[in-house]
């Protein structure tokens, strides 16, 4: 078929945080990123500072406001750090605007072209769930850092034979999950497919997902090229609060709720992760007696998926191996997901009720559940 909304890859994610230069500092220590790019008061900018952060094919941008009265600011008071814009790699910035408009999407930021001695940088931006922008970026004729009027640092030239930033190794963003409220998640379903021609590629009810207190529903949305999944979550009614609906509250509305890093080596990554003071949850150890009764042969030793908490799911394509941050806010909203796919195009079906009510067991311990 032909793709009538041509979409690369997700270009980066932009976080509104309160204090981007410690968010920087957690995120290389912690997660093994390396800083690229800045942006702020030293390079011309007055109102705001950013730290671009790359690992693999991963780009973050966090950005925070430099007073009180930008909408930055405003953005960080309601919801604490959070996503804020995910930005998508396109081909002409300006008709993936135009005709996302024409589509009835709202418009953010009309089509743009900034330029230096690095070439012309384009992008627009439409409004998603919440306070989240979809962003088009068209990077072509642009050959600095990140965009104009961010500097380098002295990490940005380290590109060895296109093993670029390694880290602890996470490579990619595999999925972004997008948290709304009840009755809202057939709406957002229709927004990705009408104004960028995304289709559904799996659907979860409240039977897939549930516990003896909790249930949400989901529909994953995916472009042309199934490079970018935005998997969509509603709560739904259950004898106690879902973890949806705890994000809700503490966000105070929809938005991202967790970002799904793939990785070649999920042992050797949660390793090093987990020793840099990154936490995780845990599933009882029970989960792993007879899993390869349950989930067939896999290439890892069971042994290690244990000591580290590692989940297994298989599908008729193949099997994946996944594993869930805690919060890494104050606030019980953004989360980490890394995924190692052997052949496996799903979601870890099987292992949402083990998820779920390990997600219960930490809303128990901050009485939220």
């Amino acid at each position: 078929m032909e793709d009538n909304f041509p979409i690369k890859s997700v270009d980066h994610v932009e976080f509104y945080v309160g204090n981007a230069k410690q968010a920087a500092h957690f995120y290389k220590t912690a997660f093994g990123f390396t800083h690229t790019g800045y942006l702020g008061l030293e390079t011309g900018t007055r109102d705001r500072a950013s730290y671009v952060l790359e690992q693999g094919k991963i780009r973050l941008v966090l950005t925070t406001a430099l007073g009180p009265d930008h909408p930055i600011a405003r953005h960080c008071f309601v919801h604490g750090d959070g996503v804020a814009v995910i930005a998508l790699e396109v081909p002409d910035a300006q008709y993936a605007y135009e005709t996302a408009v024409h589509n009835e999407a709202t418009g953010a930021v009309p089509f743009t072209e900034v330029s230096d001695e690095y070439g012309t940088f384009r992008y627009s931006a439409i409004r998603c769930y919440g306070d989240t922008l979809i962003k088009f970026v068209d990077r072509s004729d642009y050959n600095g850092v990140f965009a104009p009027g961010y500097s380098p640092t002295r990490w940005s030239a380290e590109n060895v034979n296109g093993n670029r930033y390694k880290g602890f190794g996470l490579a990619s963003i595999d999925h972004i999950v997008g948290n709304v409220e009840l009755g809202a998640m057939n709406r957002w379903v229709d927004f990705f497919a009408k104004t960028m021609g995304f289709t559904q590629l799996m659907h979860f009810d409240d039977e897939d997902i549930s516990t003896e207190y909790s249930a949400l529903m989901s529909k994953v949305m995916q472009n042309g090229n199934g490079k970018v999944k935005f998997p969509i979550n509603e709560p739904a009614e259950g004898r106690k609060k879902s973890q949806i609906q705890e994000y809700l509250d503490y966000y105070q509305g929809p938005g991202a709720q967790h970002l799904a890093c793939t990785t070649g080596d999920i042992v050797a990554t949660v390793t090093q992760l987990r020793d840099s003071g990154v936490e995780f949850l845990r599933v009882p150890m029970t989960y792993y007696n007879d899993l390869e009764a349950r989930v067939g042969k896999i290439d890892e030793p069971i042994e290690e998926l244990a000591k580290l908490g590692v989940l297994v799911d298989r599908d008729e394509e193949g099997y994946l191996l996944q594993i869930f941050t805690k919060p890494v806010e104050d606030r019980p909203t953004v989360f980490f997901e890394i995924i190692e796919r052997h052949g496996s195009r799903g979601f870890g079906k099987g292992n949402f009720k083990a998820l779920f009510e390990s997600l219960e067991r930490e809303q128990a311990l901050r009485g939220n559940l």
